[in-house]
């Protein structure tokens, strides 16, 4: 077992701010979201105060946002960082911040944006400031989580106990999400979107995306860039994306043809849910919030879409954010302290920066643990926030109940190292937390039971959630504890304690 090497007092942001000196925080942060059709920032003020030894948002104030900008690219695939870092810097010069006032934040990448080269560059926008934010790159499955937490589904179903809803229209596709009592119970994405068709300013198609085509060919209209559609191609176009839409959202039997168009598996459960919300860029012409049309199908779109809801006869209600709904205020900050029964080797594995949360929900109350149970619910909590690619490391977060007998804890830990190979093979280390008194045995018997060869962590006395990002600091020489700070990604109306503050 690793031993403390030396004090770390730690910080919060700046060399100049201590967590153990204040009782109130004030933080600046910005969240960035850079997608295939959009981009935008939100400029914010997080009120923090702490309670119990552990920091919790009571406050948000947005500062400034954003103008959207239509994602520039140098070609098909391949967005234009240069025009996309002028436009950043113009957009912090117009909130009368530099990146060094920025506390905090979060930068989320989805669509093209997703794709190595890109995100590269993207990264590099942000180089300066990689410490202070969470970064997100996010698959189908992670941002359909990410509007529907944004757009205040989630809270929504959970606060009035409610079935929610929530459609969020992009540019390329349409994210689905059906919200229960505060949470999320089933999502799927369709190739559904207002850019799948693009026009330039004489109404010449300027751009055409396969699901544009596939969508064109079903209509009976004979696509090809640089031609001028009339009214009704158009029409017919757009009936075909609303008619498909709604069966995936369950108004309807699917066509043989429509789950060739999902992303994800279809939704489970075709109940006519209690209140239906529109968010993403389309959602803006859905609710009157915009009238300009910014050359692709979105106002025809949206008028299609708004008719089906009112046959589907389901209450509508207007989201608390629509086209910034992936956009997040902040990184909400906390700081716990490990237990001291905490198992790291190597030593030098520490500290660990930005660490994604999974919460597989594992079932250890019985004597006889399941393997493949354990394993499943490792790959779904991979699965649900796509990091199933083993790309970058994650951390186990689980709650051990029952005894700490040797064939529990072989079970376990063989578990979790087959459910964890992926990420494991990739070089990464394995890390735990739990809330239970165990984390030291679990490491050492991941070690020398398992014959783990990986660099593991395994900590205890940390209370953690799915959807979180964590920093683990280095030993404290007084009590062998380690510092870990919780990064919790900031929704509206979802912050910890307290309001949004508009």
């Amino acid at each position: 077992m690793s031993r403390p090497s030396k004090k770390e007092t730690p910080f919060f942001s700046g060399h100049i701010r201590t967590l153990d000196r204040e009782l109130e925080i004030t933080l600046t942060s910005v969240g960035v979201d850079i997608g295939s059709s959009t981009s935008h920032l939100v400029f914010s003020e997080i009120v923090m105060e702490r309670r119990d030894n552990v920091y919790v948002v009571v406050a948000r104030r947005v500062l400034r946002e954003s103008e959207i900008l239509l994602t520039p690219y140098t070609d098909a695939m391949s967005i234009d960082a240069d025009a996309l870092g002028q436009f950043i810097e113009a957009q912090y010069k117009q909130a009368d911040l530099s990146p060094e006032q920025i506390d905090t934040g979060a930068l989320i990448l989805t669509g093209v944006a997703v794709r190595r080269s890109n995100a590269r560059a993207i990264g590099e926008l942000f180089a300066d400031q990689a410490g202070k934010f969470v970064s997100v790159s996010a698959g189908d499955s992670l941002e359909t989580t990410l509007v529907a937490y944004g757009s205040g589904a989630v809270a929504l179903s959970g606060r009035e106990k409610l079935t929610v809803m929530n459609v969020d229209v992009g540019g390329g596709t349409t994210k689905i999400a059906i919200c229960s009592n505060g949470d999320i119970v089933d999502r799927t994405v369709i190739d559904v979107g207002a850019r799948v068709i693009c026009f330039d300013d004489d109404g010449r198609v300027s751009r055409i995306e396969e699901a544009g085509q596939r969508f064109a060919v079903e209509a009976g209209v004979d696509l090809n860039v640089g031609e001028i559609l009339s009214e009704d191609a158009i029409a017919r176009i757009v009936e075909c994306m609303a008619d498909r839409l709604y069966q995936a959202m369950g108004t309807a039997p699917m066509d043989a043809d429509t789950p060739s168009y999902l992303r994800m598996n279809p939704l489970l459960d075709h109940t006519k849910p209690e209140l239906l919300t529109f968010s993403g860029g389309v959602s803006e012409y859905f609710y009157g919030r915009e009238s300009k049309a910014y050359g692709d199908l979105g106002p025809m779109l949206a008028v299609a879409a708004r008719k089906r809801a009112e046959e589907w006869e389901c209450t509508i209600r207007e989201p608390v954010e629509g086209i910034r709904a992936t956009v997040v205020g902040a990184s909400q900050y906390t700081i716990q302290l490990s237990g001291n029964t905490i198992y790291v080797d190597p030593q030098d594995t520490l500290p660990l920066r930005n660490i994604p949360v999974i919460s597989p929900g594992f079932v250890l109350d019985t004597d006889d643990l399941s393997t493949s149970e354990i394993e499943g619910a490792i790959g779904s909590a991979l699965a649900r926030l796509d990091l199933q690619d083993g790309s970058q490391p994650v951390a186990i977060c689980y709650r051990w109940t029952g005894s700490a007998t040797f064939q529990r804890l072989r079970t376990f830990c063989t578990s979790v190292l087959q459910g964890m190979d992926t990420v494991l093979s990739k070089g990464h280390p394995l890390v735990l937390v739990t809330d239970s008194d165990v984390g030291g045995l679990v490491g050492l018997h991941c070690h020398e039971e398992c014959g783990l060869r990986s660099p593991l962590v395994s900590i205890d006395g940390i209370s953690l959630k799915e959807f979180e990002f964590i920093d683990i600091g280095e030993f404290l020489e007084s009590s062998g504890a380690v510092p870990v700070v919780i990064k919790s990604l900031v929704f509206p109306e979802t912050a910890a304690v307290g309001e949004k503050v508009s």
